[in-house]
Formats: C-alpha cells, sequence, structure tokens
C-alpha cells in the first residue's frame, strides 16, 4: 500500500514540473492563479509580413542551390572511388614488388651457391697445367691482343668473328 502512495506522489511531482498549474504545500491544494498584470498580455507578439517573408526565404532553398550541392556531393563521390581506385592499384602493385624482391633474393642466394660450388671445385692450376701440356695452348701474345673501347657496361660481347686488323 504505501508503495502506491508514493507513486502517487511521485506521478504529482511530475505532473508540477510540466504543468506548474498548483502550489505544492502540506495544506490542501489550490490552483495558483495568474496574476494581474499577466493577464491582459498575450505571449506572442504578431509579426509582419516582412519579417514572415524573411523568415520563409532563409528556411527555403532555392533550386541553383540544390544544382550546386548535387554537384558537389557528386564531386566528392567520384573523388572518393578514383581515390579508392589508386590505393587499391598501389597495394597491389606493393604486393607484386614484395613477391619479386623475394623472388630476386632466392635467385641471388641460390646465384652465390652455386658460384661457390662451382669456383671450390675447378682447380685453376690443374686446368692450366692441361691447358698448356696436354692441349698445346699458348699465352697470347701483344700482337694478337686486340683492345675495345666502349661507353655502356665494363665488358665487350662478341657476337660474331673479330676482323684482321693489320698494325
Amino acid at each position: 500500500m504505501s508503495n502506491t502512495a508514493g507513486n502517487q506522489h511521485k506521478n504529482y511531482r511530475r505532473d508540477m514540473r510540466y504543468t506548474g498549474a498548483y502550489v505544492v504545500g502540506n495544506t490542501v491544494r489550490k490552483i495558483q492563479e495568474e496574476p494581474a498584470d499577466m493577464a491582459g498580455r498575450t505571449r506572442k507578439k504578431p509579426v509582419s509580413q516582412s519579417a514572415k517573408r524573411n523568415r520563409q526565404k532563409a528556411t527555403s532553398t532555392s533550386l541553383g542551390f540544390m544544382f550546386f550541392l548535387a554537384v558537389i556531393c557528386l564531386g566528392l563521390v567520384c573523388a572518393s572511388v578514383s581515390y579508392l581506385q589508386i590505393k587499391s592499384e598501389l597495394t597491389g602493385k606493393a604486393k607484386t614488388l614484395a613477391a619479386l624482391e623475394s623472388e630476386y633474393s632466392q635467385l641471388k642466394a641460390d646465384n652465390d651457391a652455386y658460384y661457390s660450388q662451382v669456383s671450390s671445385s675447378a682447380d685453376i692450376e690443374k686446368i692450366k697445367a692441361i691447358a698448356i701440356k696436354r692441349l698445346g695452348m699458348k699465352y697470347a701474345t701483344d700482337d694478337q691482343i686486340i683492345t675495345y673501347e666502349t661507353e655502356r657496361s665494363s665488358y665487350v660481347k662478341q657476337y660474331q668473328d673479330v676482323p684482321s686488323v693489320d698494325r
């Protein structure tokens, strides 16, 4: 029972906040009367026609402004889509670059391993002795050596026979 009475008291207080028509006290509740100076006054002032037009003009949007906003929104959407495409392309190229770098390092490691295997297995002095003694090879003389100057790299590739040069 006491709980119901407490709820009624809370409801009464809630109603007081919104309406403000009753005075709270420990006696009989009375309706609060409006002061005499407020009785004759209207709460809203009449608004002039020009003020109404200005308010209407301020709240309305013109067709040109709506078109401008639509163009701006379309431009933002196009820029966003373009940005996302470029970002996706860049991410793909970064992944491809990482894969190629990994492949390059693997090939370089394999090449270095093969080179060290070949250089450790071949005895240069033994090859030189066999070439000179068994095959009859000789060192080149100065008149057999032709020197070429290159502009691009540190060596020259021979694709055909070198013509003889009279010295």
